[in-house]
């Protein structure tokens, strides 16, 4: 953080100190919402040659790096939206299915969620829990992955999503409940799970 500050004046950009200042923050942010890392450091360099074309407007209300991750956050939308433009999600019917094995035929939960009793402040600064996070989000289908993503760490509406994705409102709440269920499964698991001592 200390050398971004040194690296960045108002209204100032420093392009040649990009990769050094900003590649590897940019790359990471990238990657744990891509989940790949061809894909990320192609979002990268995309956001680094657009960053170049549009610097003259760039009016030094934020930082050097928050106008950077601004410009990322749309080229990540931009890619996943290409990657459903012309193909519409073809995993909804396992979708539904994995939903399913939640539930029993009543509809209830076969197995109710375990207790999280942490401090959520504490939780988001563990870098290994974001590890974890980030391995769960890659252990789901692509498409559950992506409206996760585009929800939850995007913050993107429901209708905005359903057009990036190419997909109806009913498909997009299966795939972010299946998301949802699966990652809490996986974070129970890998995570949140205590070894019983006894």
């Amino acid at each position: 953080m200390a050398k971004e500050q040194s690296t960045t004046v108002k209204n100032k950009l420093f392009p040649d100190q990009w990769i050094d200042t900003h590649g590897n923050y940019l790359f990471n942010y990238a990657l744990g919402q891509l989940r790949n890392q061809t894909e990320a450091e192609n979002v990268v360099q995309e956001t680094f040659l657009a960053a170049f074309k549009s610097k003259d407007s760039f009016a030094g209300n934020s930082s050097e790096r928050t106008w950077l991750i601004s410009i990322l956050r749309n080229k990540i939308i931009d890619h996943i939206r290409a990657k459903y433009k012309e193909k519409a999600v073809t995993d909804i019917k396992n979708v539904e299915q994995s939903v399913d094995d939640f539930f029993d035929q009543a509809n209830h939960l076969k197995k109710q969620p375990s207790q999280w009793d942490l401090n959520p402040k504490n939780l988001l600064e563990q870098k290994e829990f974001w590890q974890t996070f980030h391995q769960c989000l890659r252990k789901l289908p692509k498409a559950a992955a992506d409206a996760f993503t585009l929800k939850e760490l995007q913050k993107l509406d429901g209708k905005t999503i359903c057009k990036i994705m190419n997909i109806s409102q009913s498909n997009y709440w299966i795939l972010l409940h299946r998301s949802r269920l699966q990652l809490r499964e996986c974070l129970e698991r890998n995570w949140f799970e205590i070894p019983n001592p006894h």
